[in-house]
């Protein structure tokens, strides 16, 4: 009967008077000198609750009275009066809020509150009129900026004239002390009159059950948008403990975009939309929550209880202002036969490390104070390394690497345990005589390398631990090793991709045809690298120096799809490519980013279907662009080649920040000099090795790290921090682009959040590389 009557009590809160847009005489609030609260003397928060900011803007600080819950599950609201009379935007939510005894806030916006007492039981409602949600904050999320130009109007005619803070206290063992609480929010507003007109779509399913013991549930929600265009750019997910992912899409003519897909055990904030997805007349909104009743010996049913579930995907938005809605809600299933076709993303659960879980956790839940001390420290720990970016590359010089006796390297990894894995040439080598015009390796009588080829060796000393691959290929390329510590590996001469075990002589899988190239199914042409996923298991092959392609196969080998395509005369477009010659695959984000050699780019494509998120290019890059590698945390490194004639970009290595592509530092060596790299690999640590094929060599970067203001931002949404040129905290949302008439905006700027507790000419160039291919006339760009 409780789960009932908070269901119910949520749904109050969502529809109370749905209706169409008001227009109400304001009361004079001028500045607040006659109601500032007087808060207790417990709290930290600010005893003046209107701060000015300048002549247009000010803060407006929402805090609970000093309340102390009596039971679990309770939820308190409070309101405040916007302090003006004329229009105001809000642009700007600064939580002040922490999970140990707030399981989630909502910050409401109407015209009359439920209540004029300092604070009140929500049982009683929010709002008498139309509430509309404002803001929404879970699970220690860092604070939400929106892009400029962009704002939740209030006041003047058509905007609330209340603030109400809504705050759901979980279990209230933190309350053992009697201590008071004043948890609340602060928003920065400005009179500046902003073009676009900020709002929330919210998604939510009302009737889902979770059977007990079901490995997985889905709850479904759809419906048709009938309004003008709105320009979707950021998404927040929620559910409680059961919830394993949720994904949020627009549906238009059957295909299927994604807005957004997150663990919901992960800090509840608003992150950013990847790329813009407008929403038109007609379209389908859809969302899809994944649970699991494993562990519950009863029903879970949708409710407002720490025990009950939710199922809500939130979309922020923006449209013109003459065509602006506050708020709109989506609690229906419109078309249930359309989820068949729902991308298999979403019925991925999102992993989350089993501390972070913990510590991210939405009730409080008793532990051990050494246990909770060791995790906070551990939290602390991984946050300080992921957020601590502000660094410079350096050689190691006293790593002893650049002394191995190697052949050509073309491939570089690191394994489970993070040993430096080798994929070299012995003494073999890739140069003009090695293909006839239809790319027939023309050297088997050589007979294949006598040497191990693979070589595992201490990342610290240099050591060799273990060696393996000889007598199986003619000429190595890529490497990768998945979760397994088993290694993948392509062979441009014998066309072929192959598994091989650490301990293993003989390979586990072979895919391609030996000595044959081709470009079916069954067959390669001079493949160059593999990605697995460790989540899925499927194989990723990029198809190579003859062919154009991405090839997706299952975990054991069998062909699954494709995409990519020869690169036209003119300006590349998206999905082609000119020798795609290193992956590097990105769980968190389900992303697969292709290193477009002779384009001298990046493209990241959507790892479920190939479809093309992104392009990150740079003038710096140059002509070539050999590989590329991923860090946990955000950040992405690259190398690029030596500078045709007549071009000055240095030979040299890149360090990015993923989510913005932006260049956080470049670096080179101080021992001999890049040739020609042509791997790279990075660990967790922001630690760097380059291979390089014509110097034969592998060096050792490291970090030089400081506690500066210019952070980065989380890759997998566990932390997002500072980025370079960018002050202050708070997600800022950015620059995002909309299209329209009077205003225009392309993308994100970069993404900044505080940390919670928890571009080139496609003339062609001459070949002065020492090894090449040979595919027909006209001359190809430089292999190896």
């Amino acid at each position: 009967m409780a789960g009932l009557v908070n269901n119910l009590l949520i749904l109050f809160l969502v529809f109370q008077n749905i209706c169409s847009g008001f227009r109400s005489p304001l009361s004079v609030f001028k500045r607040y000198k006659d109601t500032t609260r007087s808060l207790s003397s417990e709290c930290l928060g600010s005893n003046r609750p209107v701060i000015s900011l300048g002549l247009s803007d000010f803060a407006l600080d929402i805090r609970m009275p000093g309340v102390t819950p009596k039971q679990s599950d309770t939820y308190l609201c409070m309101s405040v009066p916007l302090p003006v009379d004329d229009e105001a935007y809000v642009v700007d939510f600064k939580p002040h809020a922490s999970m140990d005894t707030v399981h989630h806030m909502l910050l409401f916006g109407c015209n009359e509150p439920s209540s004029t007492e300092s604070y009140w039981d929500c049982d009683e409602g929010t709002c008498k009129d139309k509430s509309n949600i404002l803001y929404a904050w879970a699970r220690n999320a860092p604070p939400t900026r929106l892009p400029k130009g962009v704002g939740f109007r209030v006041g003047g005619e058509t905007g609330g004239r209340f603030f109400v803070l809504q705050v759901h206290y979980g279990d209230i063992s933190a309350f053992r002390d009697k201590h008071k609480d004043c948890s609340g929010v602060t928003l920065h507003l400005t009179h500046q009159k902003q073009p676009l007109i900020a709002g929330m779509y919210l998604m939510m399913s009302v009737n889902t059950v979770i059977p007990p013991g079901e490995k997985a549930v889905d709850a479904d929600i759809a419906c048709h948008y009938k309004r003008f265009p709105m320009h979707l750019f950021a998404y927040r997910v929620h559910t409680h403990r059961l919830g394993k992912v949720v994904s949020g899409y627009r549906v238009r003519n059957g295909q299927w975009t994604l807005i957004g897909r997150q663990s919901p055990q992960l800090p509840q904030a608003f992150y950013p939309v990847e790329h813009p997805v407008d929403v038109s007349y007609d379209d389908i909104l859809a969302a899809r929550c994944v649970f699991s009743g494993e562990g519950r010996t009863t029903e879970t049913h949708i409710g407002g209880t720490a025990n009950d579930e939710m199922c809500n995907f939130y979309i922020m938005y923006y449209m013109e202002a003459k065509h602006a809605v506050s708020y709109m809600t989506c609690t229906q299933n419109a078309n249930p036969e359309m989820f068949r076709n729902i991308p298999q993303e979403a019925n991925i659960p999102i992993p989350v490390n089993s501390d972070m879980l913990k510590m991210t956790h939405g009730h409080h839940e008793e532990m051990k104070d050494t246990d909770k001390s060791s995790l906070l420290q551990q939290a602390k720990k991984e946050e300080e390394e992921i957020l601590d970016q502000d660094f410079h590359m350096e050689e190691a010089v006293e790593w002893p690497g650049l002394d191995l006796k190697l052949g050509q390297v073309s491939g570089l990894a690191l394994d489970p345990e993070n040993n430096l894995v080798i994929f070299h040439r012995g003494d073999h080598v890739w140069d003009e005589n090695s293909f006839d015009s239809k790319f027939v390796y023309q050297q088997r009588g050589l007979g294949p390398i006598e040497q191990n080829t693979i070589l595992v060796l201490n990342p610290s000393n240099a050591k060799l631990l273990h060696a393996l691959g000889n007598s199986l290929f003619y000429l190595p390329h890529g490497l990768s090793i998945d979760k397994n510590g088993n290694y993948w590996v392509t062979d441009v001469a014998l066309h072929q991709v192959f598994k091989l075990g650490a301990g293993d002589k003989e390979p586990l899988l072979i895919l391609g045809v030996a000595l044959q190239p081709g470009s079916d199914k069954n067959h390669f042409c001079q493949p160059t690298d593999v990605a697995v996923d460790p989540i899925t298991g499927s194989v990723y092959v990029s198809d190579g120096y003859c062919n154009s392609r991405i090839i997706q196969f299952s975990p054991n080998g069998l062909y699954v799809m494709q995409w990519g395509e020869e690169t036209s005369s003119g300006k590349a477009r998206p999905g082609q490519f000119h020798i795609p010659h290193s992956l590097a695959l990105i769980p968190d984000f389900r992303q697969l980013c292709v290193a477009d050699r002779e384009n001298g780019r990046i493209q990241c494509f959507r790892l479920e279907t190939g479809e093309f998120i992104r392009e990150i290019k740079h003038k710096s890059f140059g002509r070539e662009l050999f590989a590329v590698s991923y860090v946990p945390g955000g950040l992405l490194f690259a190398v690029n080649g030596k500078p045709y004639p007549g071009q000055a970009e240095p030979v040299q290595g890149f360090a990015m920040n993923f989510s913005t592509g932006e260049i956080i530092d470049t670096f080179i060596p101080l021992r001999k000099s890049f040739e020609m790299p042509h791997d790279v690999v990075a660990s967790a640590d922001k630690t760097v090795f380059v291979g390089d094929v014509h110097a034969r060599a592998v060096w050792k970067f490291a970090s030089t790290e400081t506690d500066g203001e210019h952070k980065l931002d989380s890759s997998s949404g566990r932390i997002l921090g500072r980025l370079r040129g960018k002050g202050g905290g708070g997600l800022n949302l950015g620059n995002f682009f909309a299209s329209h008439k009077g205003y225009s905006r392309k993308g994100f700027d970069r993404l900044s959040t505080e940390g919670s507790d928890q571009e080139k000419d496609e003339d062609d160039g001459t070949d002065s590389e020492e090894e090449c291919s040979a595919p027909p006339p006209p001359p190809a760009p430089s292999s190896s």
